[in-house]
């Protein structure tokens, strides 16, 4: 269902008895804004006794962003002008905001008799109410104020289909001057007093309404070289020069919704351009980007219809998102006179950021558009962004930094610099002039911050990593991918594969042998720098063990279901060995210089120790070995002397014997490779000898501060499994001869 557009007419009531009423749009669909042109609303400013200049809180037609201005572009504004404004979306009133008026004027204030002084535009998104005091510096001393001081609200309009598919914010139906400020909005400035006044008759103008935006294209680039040589500007379209790398993504004014009936004059044009200068347009940075084309058309409609230039004064605007917007009409690609930096605009381009960076840098995105668009220019005249040039000065002036220039002398300044460094101005604010050199070395190159972090497939081993062959390098840069060229993996110098200036990483496959391995990155200015090379290595020889999986009874507590054992091994690789992995019975990982571990292992189960070797190229060698540990109760042995069978939970198998009988002895017979005895031990326990193969290999004390039980107090392994005998003796020791033994345990 269609709903009916409406209109309501608001009021001023006017000092003196005065009306003013106009139309103000209300919804005419449930959803998207019809297209409309960038107005510019005109309020002059009412003297008062303190001598400042004001205009108290008013209701207005809907604008989004306002600046003062006054009669003669040639008189500077010696005070503090400020404003306050109320939100459409939530009717709240904003703290008071200074604007920017220390700007550039006109470089000849004889070409514009109708320009006028104005500060710095301020965006301040959709309001439709404002408040504005403009104070003489030092209070009520000092210069006077100019005359025909006015606040200037712009409506930047619906142009562009994305704007149109927005839903329209709400519309003030009416425009009702306010006499005195509520109790909770914040203070007026300490050297004014809160605005009283209504508006007088003459403080309302006409809104200046433009036609539809232009749906022409900007112009083409040419390839040929340009034939201007003149340090004059001319109306006559130069042809456009190629540059030395890729032009950026813009945003046409057409894109942006130029209005072009208010830009009339022909372009004028430059030789060409030495220098960029970086701007910011003051303001907000809290913006939604979906608005910057909006912003720019408010920039635009401000310096056509408020400061009475004949088009917007920078030749490329930037938002905070990285998007480019052509500026100045006469072709992007060609050297178009602008209106930016004062006294330099001969020989130079302007790119203003959207928002203020006096405090706050400016984002990677921004600075990366810039570094391009900048390099784009000067590249079109072969001029290397990191270097300096001489520009002749066209007025006497004093920069920010208290530098000096006459007319017509030549001075140095950077290929890319600040607007400061060439007049009395903090533009572009602090924060984004001290991120100018980064923008100089972006443009410029080579790659800054080139570090190779990783090579995949391939590990490392002191200084030299090992792959089977297929790798893949891993780097990273401080220089945006956009002005990268492309990235190039070189193998023993040479390219072995290429990615895009946006890649961070890129693969290979390398031959057998020994190799160097870097990556090279391109800027788009044709500059290199290459990462330090890598030693490489490609070999696919496995780990092999020189030593298969075996296992070695050891001394500790033994159980049925645990034996404690020792693992032992010996693994060996051609090139580097990384490490070594047992896989079975259980699992765990050792260090390539290993060679043992203790581990536990059951009795009476045959186990399979499975042993994985790996080197750093990723080879890998397996081997494994079958053991069963054996216990063999002290019941099976041979028994000589006198003996007494103990029973208890402690012992190995719930029995032991025992004997304090000097001589007498046990004897074990068994097929296998390692062995151990088990005891208990106290602290009255006594000594016994052990005899191997009827040899006499040791005398075991088996006396403890505390008591132990079946403990595996003595070893033997042998290096293949055999027929052995194990004969134990009790020795009869003084005052504590008695010897418990729990069993003999082998590994067959």
């Amino acid at each position: 269902m269609k709903r009916r557009a409406w209109i309501t007419l608001g009021a001023v009531v006017l000092g003196g008895g005065g009306v003013a009423t106009y139309a103000v749009a209300g919804p005419s669909s449930g959803h998207g804004q019809a297209k409309r042109p960038a107005k510019v609303y005109d309020l002059t400013l009412k003297s008062t006794a303190s001598g400042k200049r004001e205009l108290p809180r008013t209701g207005t037609e809907q604008f989004s962003m306002l600046g003062v201005s006054w009669k003669d572009a040639g008189k500077r504004l010696h005070g503090t002008a400020q404003v306050r404004t109320r939100s459409v979306e939530t009717g709240e009133w904003t703290a008071w905001k200074d604007l920017e008026a220390n700007v550039d004027p006109l470089e000849d204030p004889r070409a514009g008799s109708g320009a006028r002084g104005a500060s710095e535009p301020l965006w301040v998104g959709p309001s439709d109410g404002v408040q504005v005091q403009v104070v003489r510096k030092d209070g009520s001393t000092g210069s006077a104020l100019p005359k025909g001081l006015e606040v200037n609200l712009v409506d930047p309009g619906v142009a562009t289909a994305a704007e149109q598919k927005a839903e329209p914010a709400a519309y003030a139906a009416d425009v009702t001057p306010t006499d005195s400020a509520s109790p909770t909005d914040s203070a007026s400035p300490t050297d004014s007093v809160s605005p009283t006044d209504s508006v007088s008759p003459t403080d309302s103008a006409s809104p200046t309404d433009s036609a539809s935006p232009s749906d022409s294209a900007s112009p083409s680039t040419s390839a040929s070289p340009s034939a201007s040589t003149s340090a004059s500007p001319t109306a006559t379209t130069p042809t456009a020069p190629p540059s030395t790398v890729p032009e950026p993504p813009i945003v046409s004014r057409a894109g942006w919704g130029a209005d072009e009936s208010l830009s009339p004059d022909p372009s004028e044009y430059n030789a060409d351009v030495k220098a960029v200068f970086v701007h910011h347009t003051d303001g907000t940075n809290d913006y939604s980007c979906a608005d910057s084309a909006a912003i720019v058309r408010g920039v635009y409609a401000y310096h056509t219809q408020t400061n009475g230039w004949n088009d917007i004064g920078y030749n490329f605007l930037v938002d905070k998102c990285g998007t480019i917007f052509e500026g100045r009409k006469g072709g992007v690609d060609l050297p178009v006179l602008g209106a930016h930096t004062y006294g330099w605009n001969r020989e130079s381009a302007g790119i203003a950021v959207l928002g203020d960076y006096t405090t706050t840098g400016a984002t990677d995105a921004a600075l990366t558009s810039i570094a391009r668009i900048a390099a784009w220019k000067l590249g079109q005249y072969r001029a290397d962004p990191a270097t300096t040039v001489q520009l002749k000065a066209g007025a006497t002036q004093t920069n920010y930094f208290g530098t000096g220039f006459t007319a017509g002398n030549s001075y140095t300044f950077n290929r890319i610099s600040g607007h400061r460094d060439g007049y009395n101005t903090q533009c572009p604010g602090s924060s984004l002039y001290a991120q100018l050199p980064t923008v100089r070395a972006w443009a410029s190159g080579p790659v800054q911050g080139l570090k190779l972090t990783s090579l995949s497939g391939a590990g490392l081993s002191g200084s030299t990593y090992y792959t089977k062959g297929a790798i893949t390098a891993k780097w990273s840069t401080t220089t945006p991918g956009s002005l990268i060229s492309r990235f190039e993996l070189l193998v023993d110098g040479k390219v072995a594969a290429t990615a895009s200036g946006t890649s961070t990483s890129v693969g290979a496959t390398l031959a057998l042998g020994t190799h160097t391995v870097a990556v090279r990155a391109v800027h788009q200015s044709g500059r290199t720098t290459t990462t330090a090379a890598l030693n490489v290595v490609a070999e696919t020889t496995a780990p092999t063990f020189t030593t298969a999986p075996k296992l070695s009874l050891r001394t500790g507590t033994v159980n049925t279901s645990a034996v404690p054992v020792t693992l032992g091994w010996k693994a060996a690789d051609n090139a580097a060995l990384k490490s070594v992995s047992l896989l079975t019975p259980t699992t765990a990982t050792f260090s390539p210089t290993t060679t043992s571990s203790s581990r536990t292992a059951a009795s009476g189960t045959a186990g399979t120790w499975s042993m994985k070797a790996y080197d750093y190229a990723g080879n890998t060698g397996t081997s494994s070995a079958s053991f069963t540990p054996v216990i063999l109760q002290e019941t099976s042995a041979t028994k000589s002397g006198s003996w007494t069978a103990r029973s208890s939970t402690s012992y190995l198998g719930g029995k032991s014997y025992s004997s304090g009988a000097k001589g007498a002895s046990l004897t074990w017979t068994f097929t296998g490779r390692s062995a151990s005895w088990v005891v208990s031990r106290a602290a009255t326990s006594g000594q016994a000898y052990v005899y191997v193969d009827g040899v006499k290999v040791s005398t075991v004390d088996l006396k403890s501060s505390t008591t132990l039980y079946r403990q595996a107090i003595w070893t033997k392994t042998w290096s293949s499994s055999a027929k052995h005998t194990v004969k134990i003796v009790v020795v009869g020791t003084s005052g504590r001869p008695t010897v418990t033994t729990d069993g003999l345990v082998y590994i067959k």
